[in-house]
């Protein structure tokens, strides 16, 4: 989960064993007591009746519909929802871009939370076990990857910098010119030669748009071996630099600035929302943190109920 507030989002896997031991004791108590949201930081989130969890948390694990292994809510190797949370009622999220997930292959499938992307974003989102990720070199102009670095740029600088990308801004010759264009289109017509000046607006037009953004699941150590792929060289860098964290499995010395997978694509998606479509945010992918939300409040109470034994 690293994408730290861009900053590292998986950063944020590595937990305390005893931590856990006590707040799975005490997660029995949980099943006759409401979640508190008091003082919750994520209870302003617009989000869809989670009254399925509650009644799921009060039956217990349950089975995977496709794996059978036992699960809680859903099952994170197979990301679908278990058999007491119906798919009919959890929500589901259009997101504006589609999303890559690489995952790092050593990270533990049960602490990621970038199953919720899949789980509430299925259309949109597409994980990834790394090595085997695709190439993105030759849509250089269209990616962008969330991670923190000297060369990252803010959410709002995206547009700017994209056009860079966008076949160097200009054609190299009018042979580049009367290529096919990297977006397939849908009628088909005979290749023509098109006049140089078009070539740079219709470019500058297309590529600056962003059609898919890349999170990288894994915790802060992990990084560097994904990071530094020659299939990831190139890529415009996003760093989120205003978001605090609520993962409950946030890295003892680290920032409050290193969010979890999903918060950072949550917190990327607000932002993109707002400084690059330039509309108001009324809660449009809220839904994202719906496992998210409802799992902090059950650790917290958790956390209160171990800390009162």
């Amino acid at each position: 989960q690293l994408t730290m507030s861009l900053n590292s989002s998986t950063l944020l896997n590595e937990e305390n064993t005893q931590g856990a031991k006590s707040n799975s004791e005490c997660l029995e108590s949980l099943l006759q007591t409401p979640s508190s949201f008091q003082d919750n930081p994520l209870q302003q989130l617009q989000l869809a009746s989670q009254e399925v969890l509650e009644k799921a948390k009060k039956s217990g694990r349950s089975k995977c519909p496709r794996c059978n292994s036992s699960r809680m809510f859903y099952c994170y190797t197979c990301f679908v929802p278990v058999e007491t949370v119906p798919t009919t009622e959890i929500p589901t999220v259009k997101l504006p871009l589609k999303i890559d997930i690489i995952k790092h292959p050593n990270e533990t499938d049960g602490k990621s939370t970038a199953v919720h992307a899949k789980l509430l974003a299925p259309d949109d989102v597409t994980i990834y076990k790394y090595p085997c990720i695709p190439e993105y070199e030759e849509k250089r102009h269209e990616i962008a990857l969330v991670f923190p670095g000297p060369n990252s740029v803010s959410v709002k600088d995206i547009v700017f910098h994209l056009q860079k990308y966008t076949k160097k801004g200009v054609c190299a010759s009018d042979e580049d010119c009367s290529r096919e264009p990297l977006l397939k289109r849908a009628k088909i017509e005979p290749k023509e030669e098109k006049n140089p000046n078009e070539c740079i607006s219709s470019s500058r037009s297309e590529g600056t748009r962003l059609k898919k953004i890349i999170f990288i699941d894994s915790t802060w150590n992990q990084t560097n071996k994904i990071i530094t792929d020659e299939r990831l060289q190139g890529l415009l860098q996003i760093e989120l630099k205003t978001r605090k964290t609520c993962f409950w499995r946030h890295q003892k010395g680290k920032p409050d600035t290193y969010l979890s997978t999903i918060e950072a694509i949550y917190y990327f998606l607000v932002d993109y929302h707002q400084e690059i479509l330039k509309e108001s945010y009324k809660g449009q992918y809220d839904n994202l943190l719906f496992f998210f939300s409802f799992m902090y409040s059950l650790i917290k109470d958790a956390k209160c109920c171990a800390g009162k034994e």
